[in-house]
């Protein structure tokens, strides 16, 4: 599917609005301690974002492995963004197969709680790119 420049600038703003209210989930679940939860509504919200700055670029993926390849390919390995970024993503990825997925496995608090404030400046990057894109 094929989308035009408004249909694609649609779709980006309303992944940003989603991750944006993802992150206000997170704040609404921490005292909760739904630390499995947590990780999976961070890694969402960080996803959000990079598929809509996929989006805004003309890129397309079909699945999460493909986004993270292609964000990947077309901003980390640019230059555009550093590593450190992608590592983050990556770990956020991480985090939500253990949680989801793991059943040995439970995260806490130690893990999670160093998370927020970086997807937020994740978040905040992010934007910053698709608005100068």
């Amino acid at each position: 599917m094929t989308l035009s420049i408004d249909e694609r600038n649609t779709v980006v703003l309303l992944r940003v609005e989603k991750a944006k209210k993802t992150l206000q989930e997170i704040e609404e679940i921490i005292p909760l301690g739904l630390w499995n939860t947590i990780a999976n509504r961070l890694y969402y919200c960080a996803y959000y974002m990079v598929s809509a700055l996929l989006i805004k670029n003309g890129y397309v993926a079909h699945t999460h492995a493909g986004v993270k390849n292609l964000f990947a390919l077309y901003f980390i390995k640019t230059g555009i963004l550093t590593n450190d970024t992608f590592y983050f993503y990556n770990t956020l990825f991480d985090y939500r197969l253990k949680g989801d997925y793991d059943d040995f496995f439970d995260l806490n608090e130690k893990h999670i709680l160093p998370l927020i404030e970086p997807a937020k400046e994740f978040v905040r990057k992010i934007e910053q790119l698709i608005s100068v894109s």
